[in-house]
């Protein structure tokens, strides 16, 4: 899948999460061992949020990290967003949330129209990843926050056979017992061993005008946040 590009891999990518959005939120558990809880609330943490902001989630998927913005904020304004249908429908089955249909690349939201925008798991399925960063500057008001969490290329160490085998075998094989996808399973470790570097992410952001940027390496140097401000 890795050779596909622009609509073509859009498609794609929104096929795949269709078919495998009833079970997302149980193997992101087993994929992380319970990990990606605690990395969504340190998203939350780093948007700076209060009661009286309002909060982009794009990409949300099944809405993680709007529930938790929410469970921290209660009377802040969040809008969930995604280009999957039917990832927000699962995702309304657990609690109701503000869903928005939306593109990355192309946002219905004016200028300066949120405090913060958190994405999970979503730059490394966007087409073009700097119109996505510079659609997400756009919307953010003066001061506003970007806080990124997805997967990032691991360096090369001495856990790296462990990694790839986790992630070429074990991840894989665990979805296609899961979902009977295993093709999808097999597209995670594609694309993050495709993706930039943590470092090239935060060139990307700098590009897109973001400031006081910074990132955090997790799970063995797989997974990255990244953090910046308009």
């Amino acid at each position: 899948m890795t050779q596909l590009t622009g609509n073509e891999r859009a498609k794609y990518v929104q096929n795949m999460f269709t078919q495998i959005a009833a079970r997302y939120d149980v193997m992101n558990r087993l994929m992380t061992g319970g990990q990606d809880i605690r990395w969504r609330k340190r998203v939350i943490e780093l948007a700076r949020l209060d009661n009286s902001a309002s909060l982009l989630d794009l990409g949300t998927g099944t809405g993680d990290l709007a529930r938790e913005a929410l469970s921290v904020f209660p009377q802040s304004q969040v809008v969930a967003a995604d280009f999957t249908f039917e990832m927000m429908r699962v995702g309304q089955k657990t609690s109701p949330l503000n869903f928005s249909t939306a593109d990355a690349l192309r946002l219905p939201f004016g200028d300066s129209s949120f405090n913060a925008v958190v994405s999970g798991f979503l730059m490394r399925n966007v087409i073009d990843l700097q119109k996505a960063l510079e659609e997400q500057y756009r919307i953010l008001k003066d001061g506003g926050c970007v806080v990124i969490l997805d997967t990032t290329r691991p360096k090369k160490n001495l856990l790296s056979p462990f990694i790839w085998l986790h992630m070429h075998l074990i991840i894989p094989t665990l979805g296609g017992l899961l979902t009977g996808a295993r093709d999808a399973y097999r597209y995670l470790p594609e694309t993050t061993e495709g993706f930039v570097t943590a470092e090239e992410m935060s060139s990307r952001m700098a590009q897109a005008g973001f400031k006081q940027i910074g990132f955090q390496r997790l799970m063995f140097g797989t997974i990255a946040i990244h953090w910046g401000e308009k």
